[in-house]
């Protein structure tokens, strides 16, 4: 990680309408990067906490699949709000895919698609594979959801999928990608708001402890993004990490008011991302305590 590049400040980039492009006008000024200096340093670049999110994510599926292409891609595996591999519908047949996936993030503007599907016998336990889908391709219809109030920049859509033609990932859908899928997504999502927060609080003149705190959560960050992410011990350091972050709320929340109106109206609006998947995590720091 060039953590000087962090530490210098540097110009963000306007926001985009259109993620994708966005997106691309992103990866043409990083260039080849890794997952973690996606996360942090394109999150820095961010105008809103939304659009510096989508870049954590975009960074955990390239940890995921470090294959991915550059542009903009989604995670399709939530049916009717579960994730269990007994819950879903979609089929994998002979490289076709069918079925529907709900609430996929930047879904309708994604140039690429991983599909979580079932590929089981009749007679078998609930099996995943994963595969890869592109929007355009005959049998793949996007659907934009209506924007809801938290990150409402950050688009949702529904993936529907008929006897799409698909490419296969090797390994097995659940335990290579779906599950730990869910701890990438933290880690790198973590990353990214906490860059975020660091530029602003560079531009803002927060106070040089503050900044320093935020800096060294980052540095916790890039330790555990070389831990496997279904190690227990990444697990137990990432707990760590947040709770460093959930110490730091007071201290922000008082920084942000001191500043522009526009900076704590953003972060008001969208932190509760962090707490989305606060009870998935917990079960999994107590399982990794044992």
């Amino acid at each position: 990680m060039p953590w000087q590049t962090l530490i210098e400040r540097s110009e963000r980039l306007p926001a985009c309408a259109d993620l994708a492009e966005g997106h691309a006008t992103l990866m043409q000024r990083l260039g080849s990067v890794t997952p973690f200096e996606l996360a942090v340093l394109g999150a820095r670049s961010m105008a809103t906490p939304g659009l510096a999110f989508l870049v954590g994510y975009q960074a955990a599926l390239r940890a995921l699949w470090p294959s991915a292409p550059q542009s903009l891609g989604a995670l399709c595996a939530t049916e009717q709000r579960s994730l269990r591999p007994a819950d879903m519908k979609t089929r994998l047949t002979d490289l076709r895919v069918s079925g529907r996936k709900d609430f996929v993030t930047a879904g309708d503007a994604a140039e690429w698609l991983l599909i979580a599907a079932r590929s089981e016998a009749a007679d078998e336990a609930p099996r995943l594979n994963m595969a890869v889908v592109y929007p355009g391709e005959p049998g793949v219809t996007l659907e934009k959801l209506p924007a809801i109030p938290l990150m409402p920049d950050i688009s949702h859509g529904r993936v529907l999928l008929d006897g799409a033609l698909c490419e296969l990932l090797p390994g097995d859908g659940w335990d290579v990608y779906v599950k730990p899928f869910r701890t990438l997504e933290d880690l790198y999502v973590l990353s990214a708001m906490t860059a975020w927060l660091y530029g602003v609080g560079q531009e803002c003149n927060w106070p040089q402890a503050l900044q320093l705190r935020l800096l060294a959560l980052l540095a916790g960050c890039a330790e555990v993004s070389r831990h496997h992410p279904s190690r227990a011990a990444g697990h137990v350091l990432l707990g760590g990490l947040f709770v460093q972050f959930k110490g730091l709320e007071a201290e922000l929340d008082d920084a942000l008011a001191a500043g522009p109106q526009t900076w704590r109206e953003m972060w008001v609006r969208d932190k509760g991302v962090m707490d989305i998947a606060a009870g998935a995590r917990a079960k999994r720091l107590a399982k990794a305590l044992g």
